[in-house]
C-alpha cells in the first residue's frame, strides 16, 4: 500500500502563495492580452478607414477611377502604399471590380469579401472579411465624383500581421510578468521560511498541542503564574494566581487589564532593574498577602518582551518552616536544659562525694528558686503559650552561652491582635533576641546582659530589646532591613531582619533602632492593637 505523503505547513503555505500568484498573473495577463488586442483592432480599423477616406478624395484618383485608367491608378497608389503600413490597397470601380491591387491580382475581377454594398451605398466601413489574400481587417470608403459613386478604396491589414504586431506589443508585458513571478516566488519562499522560524519549526497541530499542554501545565502548578507584556498587561494567568488575587475576569477580557488593576504597584514588579535582571525568592506584598515571588524576563532574540511572575503564599511555605523551627527550638531547649542539669548533677555529685551535704542542699535550693522564679514570671506575665515557650527556651539558651536575659518587671502580654499571627510574632521576637545574643557574644567589653520589655498595656504592643553587643555597623545602617544584608560571617544570615520588617508592616506597625550606652543597640517594635 502506497504511503501518503504529507506536506508540511510551510510547504503548503509556499505552494499556496505560488499558485495564488500564478492565478493572479494569469488573470492579469489574460486581461492585458484581450485589452491590447481590442485596442489594436480598434486603432488599426480606424486607421485603415481614415486612410481609405483620405485616399478616396484625391482629385487625380477620382479622375483616374472615373476614366478607369489602371496605369495611372497604379502609379499613384503604389507611391502611397510604399509610405503606408497597410498590408494591401485595393481600388475598385462602381461595380466593385478591381482597378488596382497591390498584390497584382487580376484586374476587372470582382472584389471578394461581401462587404462592398455598404460602401457603394455611400458609407465608409470597417470589417473583418476573407479576401483573396486571406482574412483581413479592412477599412473601406467610397470614391465620389460630383455626387456619384464611381469607385471604392479598400485598405486592409492582414490578421496574421495584426497578430504578429500584437505579440510584439505583449512581449514586454510577458517579460515583466515573468520577473514579477520570479519576485513572488522568492517572496513566497522567504515568507514561508520566516513563518517557519517564527513558529520554531513546528506544525500548527504541534503548536495547538503545545498550547494546550502549556495550559494544562499552568493549571497544574500550585504556584500563581502571571505573564505580562512591556505595558504590564496580562498575557496569561493560571487558576492559582486567579484564586490568590481573587481575579474574576474572563481570559478573553484580560487583554484590556493591566496588572495594576489587581495588584497594587510594587517595586518588585515595576523596579528600575526589571529589564536588566531577574529576581528569585523575594518576599513582598501582593495586596494584603505576603508572598514569595520570582520575576523572570521573557527574552526573544535577546530583546525583552515582558516578564513571568510566579508567587506562592508565604504562610503556606512558612507553616512547614515554622513547624521545623519549633522542633529545632524544642531540641535546642532540651539540649540546653540537659547541659545545665549535667553541670548541676556533676556539682551535686562532687559535694555529696565530699560529704558536704549542707552545701549540696543549699545549692539545690538556690538553683531551683532561681529557675522557678524565672519560669513563674514568664508564665504569669505572658498569656500566649507559644510566646511563653519561646521565651523559656531563649532564657535557657542565654544561660548556656554565658549571657543573661533580663525581663522588665512591667512586662505583660494578654493576647495578640488579629493583624499578626503567633507564628509571625514569634519570628519577630526570636530573630531580635538571636541578633542580640550574637551581638553580645561578639563584644568582649559588654556586660553580656540582654534586656527585654514586652507589653500590651496601651493601645499598641511595644517590644524593646537592648543589648551590650557590638552595635550596628555604619556601613549597613541604611540597608539593615534588606534581604542579604548582615554583619554575620555565614551565608545563612541576612534574612531575619527582613522578615521582621515584613511582618511588622503587615500588622501596620513599625520598627526603630538606636545605639545603646555604652555599647550595643536598642530595637523597638510598635504594633497597633
Amino acid at each position: 500500500m502506497r504511503k501518503k505523503v504529507l506536506l508540511s505547513f510551510t510547504t503548503k503555505l509556499f505552494l499556496s502563495l505560488l499558485i495564488f500568484s500564478l492565478i493572479i498573473l494569469a488573470l492579469l495577463q489574460s486581461y492585458i492580452w484581450n485589452a491590447t488586442e481590442t485596442n489594436l483592432y480598434r486603432s488599426l480599423g480606424e486607421k485603415a478607414q481614415i486612410q481609405a477616406r483620405e485616399l478616396a478624395v484625391i482629385p487625380s484618383l477620382i479622375k483616374y477611377v472615373r476614366e478607369k485608367d489602371t496605369n495611372k491608378i497604379a502609379e499613384l497608389v503604389i507611391d502611397i502604399f510604399q509610405q503606408s503600413d497597410a498590408s494591401y490597397i485595393v481600388i475598385g470601380d462602381e461595380n466593385a471590380h478591381r482597378l488596382f491591387h497591390t498584390a497584382n491580382n487580376a484586374l476587372f475581377s470582382p472584389m471578394i469579401g461581401d462587404d462592398n454594398q455598404q460602401v457603394l451605398n455611400g458609407n465608409s466601413s470597417v470589417t473583418i472579411s476573407e479576401g483573396s489574400l486571406g482574412l483581413a481587417l479592412r477599412g473601406k470608403a467610397p470614391i465620389v465624383d460630383q455626387g456619384k459613386i464611381v469607385g471604392i478604396v479598400s485598405i486592409g491589414y492582414m490578421i496574421d500581421d495584426i497578430y504578429a504586431l500584437h505579440i510584439k506589443q505583449v512581449i514586454p508585458f510577458i517579460f515583466f510578468c515573468s520577473l514579477l513571478f520570479l519576485a513572488l516566488f522568492i517572496f513566497s519562499y522567504c515568507f514561508s521560511k520566516a513563518i517557519k522560524r517564527q513558529m520554531f519549526n513546528l506544525e500548527p497541530k504541534e503548536i495547538a498541542l503545545l498550547v494546550k499542554s502549556q495550559k494544562s501545565i499552568m493549571e497544574s502548578i500550585f504556584e500563581g503564574v502571571i505573564a505580562i507584556d512591556l505595558d504590564y498587561k496580562i498575557m496569561n494567568i493560571n487558576q492559582s494566581a486567579r484564586s490568590m488575587l481573587k481575579i474574576k475576569v474572563k481570559d478573553n477580557e484580560l487583554i484590556h487589564h493591566t496588572l495594576w488593576d489587581f495588584i497594587e504597584s510594587t517595586e518588585f514588579i515595576s523596579g528600575d532593574d526589571n529589564k536588566t535582571q531577574d529576581i528569585h525568592d523575594h518576599i513582598c506584598y501582593f495586596n494584603n498577602i505576603i508572598v514569595i515571588a520570582n520575576r523572570v524576563r521573557i527574552l526573544v532574540d535577546n530583546k525583552i518582551k515582558g516578564w513571568v511572575i510566579t508567587f506562592r503564599n508565604y504562610n503556606d511555605i512558612n507553616l512547614l518552616s515554622m513547624q521545623l523551627t519549633q522542633v529545632n527550638q524544642y531540641v535546642d531547649n532540651l539540649r540546653t536544659l540537659r547541659h545545665e542539669h549535667l553541670n548541676w548533677m556533676a556539682t551535686l555529685s562532687g559535694l555529696i562525694y565530699m560529704k558536704r551535704y549542707q552545701e549540696a542542699e543549699s545549692f539545690i535550693a538556690l538553683h531551683s528558686a532561681d529557675n522557678q522564679a524565672s519560669l513563674d514570671f514568664i508564665t504569669e506575665h505572658f498569656k500566649v503559650p507559644a510566646v511563653c515557650g519561646l521565651l523559656i527556651g531563649k532564657y535557657s539558651k542565654s544561660h548556656e552561652i554565658g549571657l543573661k536575659l533580663v525581663f522588665d518587671p512591667a512586662c505583660q502580654l494578654t493576647a495578640l491582635p488579629d493583624s499578626i499571627t503567633e507564628t509571625e510574632f514569634m519570628s519577630i521576637l526570636g530573630n531580635l533576641l538571636d541578633n542580640a545574643f550574637n551581638a553580645s557574644l561578639k563584644n568582649d567589653r559588654g556586660d553580656k546582659t540582654i534586656s527585654l520589655y514586652l507589653s500590651d498595656a496601651t493601645d499598641e504592643i511595644v517590644l524593646e530589646i537592648s543589648d551590650q553587643g557590638c552595635g550596628i555597623d555604619e556601613k549597613i545602617r541604611d540597608s539593615i532591613f534588606k534581604p542579604g544584608v548582615t554583619s554575620q560571617d555565614t551565608k545563612e544570615h541576612g534574612i531575619g531582619l527582613h522578615l521582621v520588617l515584613t511582618y511588622i508592616k503587615k500588622a501596620n506597625g513599625y520598627i526603630t533602632f538606636e545605639d545603646n550606652e555604652p555599647y550595643g543597640a536598642i530595637f523597638s517594635v510598635f504594633i497597633p492593637k
